[in-house]
């Protein structure tokens, strides 16, 4: 049976389409558009039908109810508080019935739905869908309400006239006034839509780009067991997922760039009685916390979708989903554009970095946006405690709901205990433009009342809230602006979290990728801790590890997943630019520090001199370590398909240690030139130079370490404060050990690239470099700009720079 009814108070899904927004809203159009245009192309989504525009103005007409509805608006403007505006348009609209023809017009089309699935008295979700939200400008995300689980006719009318009341909470009212659009153009659509029986299996949310960055080349994916409501609204810390688009077609490929298990500690589920509330929380078992809702074939199917709807409706997009436990199928249920990304100049990115370390961290979690903020900490239980908050203070809360919403809005910052990155929290602090650290855990119990603290998003992935205000500065930096340069310009990334921050920088790659930030940060844990893990003697170590690597029945594949899913998010950042991973340089004493470290470290006078960098790479003590290391690399380049990861090996002194090296890498099925992989070798110490050529047969290309390269040609501790002044790379020395570097490179057809912060910091060294005729310098990306400009001033200043090698 399709068409719609004789009625036209009621439109069937398959029959609108995105220019429906004025007669069902942008919820309700969107999925008229979805079901016509990308079912053909496998995008699932469930039946049902809506109600118009024109059936609510009807119901508005229903006993003056409109009339009353606008003196209450009115009285508002003239200073009426907004609970009791709030509270008498509602009561009015649910003690007033739906009108007879409209009333018959939702008990015909229920009834035809359940005909349609062969079901009696379907579970249904009646869902709110106003004319003026889900446009590009505004989300009104979570205005209006949702009722779950809805079954028979009755219940499907009464849900309909409460999500009419719905337009009218104190939250929609004030979000309206806060976009100045007229309450009284607004009508309300009602969506009626198949329920998934998510709660059996599990559901939430998925953004066709990077939410935070805008970087448009994933899809992300948040998940959680039972029904979507509680991702949506921040109730859960829900597991993470990214996806590559530009290999999501290639089916000899995994680009999964990132899994992250989230705390999923409650799952929303339906309660089982006919009582007020269909649905209840109810807390997850240690199983399901531990365990990754979709596996890898899911994930991909829901990012296939995603990618298909953006390519549809030509914009990022904002996607719920949801997994029937009874069919293993999956849903799409909602679809929307995304909106704050998408009102961001691309060609201004504004920039924040601490200038105060040293700041007590006192908790953390994701962080929501890339700015910072300090104020004085204000704790509310919920919206009802507004009138003690005040306006820049840091909003500390356990989660948001859209009541939260006139404080968020005064807020200088907000910190939740729970929630992911499509929570209710992040979501309207990124349409704020406020900094927001979710999924902080212990935040409420942790921060103090008036406690003033700063609040920073500015350093990757974690958030973090600092004791104390501390200094901060924010540069905008102009994009249209960055000269152009015959020496590439490269950056520094440690972090894989912050990779994304920056991709709109027109770098031309990544000069150094440094391996063991990733170890020390996403990982922790000694390598040969894990593959010894049956071997170690101190309990409380294997404890440590046995909670971190929880779910891994190898505890050396938690190194290897950790370490690949690092790498690979910044390759794909820049793909397919060349990212250079240099592989793992810790000093002993730096390894040793790692959890379950000191039993497989010797203890050494100068670590800065000992067993470091390619030494560690062949050496009984640490092949196998080493062998994780190359594990990750491959996977990143052969299974999810990122060919630019280039390797670099550090701290190699001897021609014959070259050779070691790059036979142990083969053994691990690192072969270079196999695949078109490419390996580098930093260029650090004196023997570098001096058999330059030597080194050239064997390996790709060059990166100086210009620190250690100063440190050991004059035989000056960079550490030490006594020496400092005589500590200069611009030292004839060391600057004409460069020259003679470049030169015996590009004899061989090989590039030299420098990492390092000086020439960004002098320019003179920077015109050095380029008179040198060096490829490429890498900096930190917010002196990317600044090196920019002092290259092009070198380049402008030398006349004609070749570079043999391009």
């Amino acid at each position: 049976m399709t068409g719609t009814t004789e009625d036209d108070r009621i439109r069937w899904f398959e029959d609108l389409s995105a220019g429906d927004v004025a007669v069902v809203g942008g919820k309700n159009a969107s999925l008229g558009e979805l079901i016509g245009n990308l079912a053909p192309r496998g995008v699932r989504v469930p039946a049902g039908f809506a109600t118009t525009a024109d059936a609510y103005r009807e119901y508005l007409a229903t006993d003056g109810l409109g009339t009353a509805v606008a003196e209450r608006l009115d009285a508002l403007r003239d200073g009426a508080e907004l609970a009791d505006v709030g509270r008498t348009i509602r009561e009015r609209i649910l003690d007033t019935p739906l009108p007879p023809a409209l009333d018959g017009a939702v008990r015909r089309a229920y009834r035809e739905l359940c005909e349609r699935l062969g079901r009696a008295d379907v579970d249904v979700a009646v869902r709110s869908s106003a004319t003026a939200e889900d446009l590009p400008e505004a989300s009104f995300a979570g205005q209006q309400e949702t009722f779950l689980g809805v079954t028979g006719e009755d219940a499907v009318v009464d849900a309909c006239r409460r999500c009419c009341a719905s337009l009218f909470t104190d939250r929609a009212i004030s979000y309206r006034e806060h976009q100045r659009v007229d309450h009284l153009r607004v009508a309300l659509s009602v969506g009626v839509q198949q329920m998934v029986r998510a709660d059996r299996a599990g559901a939430g949310v998925m953004f066709t780009l990077d939410t935070d960055s805008g970087f448009p080349r994933v899809v992300l994916v948040n998940a959680a067991f039972g029904l979507g409501e509680s991702v949506v609204s921040g109730a859960v810390d829900p597991d993470e997922y990214e996806v590559f688009k530009p290999f999501l077609h290639k089916t000899d490929l995994s680009p999964v760039i990132a899994r992250r298990v989230g705390g999923k500690q409650t799952k929303i589920v339906y309660s089982g009685d006919s009582g007020d509330s269909p649905t209840r929380t109810v807390e997850t078992s240690d199983a399901e916390r531990r365990a990754l809702v979709l596996d890898d074939q899911e994930l991909l199917q829901l990012a296939r979708w995603g990618e298909v709807i953006e390519e549809h409706y030509g914009r990022p997009m904002d996607i719920e989903w949801a997994k029937d436990g009874d069919t293993g199928e999956l849903h799409v249920v909602q679809a929307r554009p995304e909106t704050v990304q998408a009102r961001r100049q691309a060609a201004t990115l504004r920039s924040y970095r601490l200038t105060e370390p040293g700041g007590e961290r006192l908790v953390s979690g994701l962080a929501i946006g890339d700015a910072i903020a300090a104020g004085p900490v204000r704790k509310l239980n919920s919206p009802a405690e507004a009138d003690r908050f005040e306006d820049g203070a840091v909003l500390v809360a356990s989660a948001t709901d859209p009541d939260w919403e006139p404080v968020m809005q005064r807020a200088a910052a907000i910190v939740t205990d729970h929630g992911g990155r499509t929570s209710h929290a992040a979501i309207v602090s990124r349409e704020l433009g406020v900094p927001a650290v979710v999924g902080a855990g212990d935040a409420t119990a942790t921060l103090s009342e008036d406690r003033r603290v700063t609040v920073s998003c500015a350093e990757g992935e974690r958030g973090a809230v600092y004791d104390g205000v501390l200094e901060y500065e924010e540069r905008d930096l102009d994009l249209t602006r960055v000269p152009e340069t015959r020496t590439r310009v490269m950056l520094n990334i440690a972090n894989p979290a912050a990779a994304f921050r920056w991709w709109r920088l027109p770098a031309d790659g990544v000069g150094l990728a440094r391996m063991e930030f990733v170890v020390a940060n996403h990982i922790g844990v000694h390598p040969m801790a894990l593959l010894r893990y049956d071997e170690l003697a101190d309990p409380t170590t294997k404890r440590e590890i046995a909670e971190l690597t929880a779910g891994y029945e190898d505890k050396s594949a938690f190194f290897v997943d950790r370490l690949a899913q690092g790498i690979a998010r910044i390759a794909a950042a820049w793909w397919p630019r060349p990212v250079i991973v240099r592989m793992s340089d810790f000093k002993t004493n730096e390894y040793a520090r790692l959890i379950g470290g000191l039993p497989f470290e010797p203890t050494e006078g100068n670590p800065m001199l000992g067993w470091r960098g390619a030494s560690r790479y062949y050496h009984e003590d640490y092949r196998e370590g080493f062998g994780l290391e190359c594990r990750a690399v491959a996977r990143v380049r052969d299974d999810i398909g990122l060919t630019n990861a280039v390797v670099m090996i550090p701290f190699c002194r001897t021609l014959g240690e070259a050779d070691r090296v790059l036979a142990t890498m083969a053994d691990h099925g690192l072969i270079r030139g196999l695949g078109g992989l490419e390996t580098y070798v930093m260029a650090e110490i004196p023997s570098n130079i001096v058999l330059a050529r030597a080194f050239a047969e064997r390996f790709d290309g060059f990166s100086i370490g210009s620190n250690d390269l100063t440190q050991l040609t004059l035989g000056v501790d960079r550490d030490s404060e006594q020496l400092a002044e005589l500590f200069d790379e611009r030292d004839p020395a060391v600057t004409d050990s460069i020259r003679t570097l470049v030169d015996a490179a590009h004899a061989g057809h090989r590039p030299v690239g420098l990492c390092g912060q000086r020439p960004s910091d002098d320019p003179d060294f920077a015109r050095l470099l380029v008179e040198a005729g060096i490829d490429s310098v890498s900096v930190s990306p917010d002196s990317f700009l600044r090196v920019k400009e002092n290259v092009a001033a070198a380049e402008a200043g030398s006349g004609a720079v070749t570079h043999p090698t391009g």
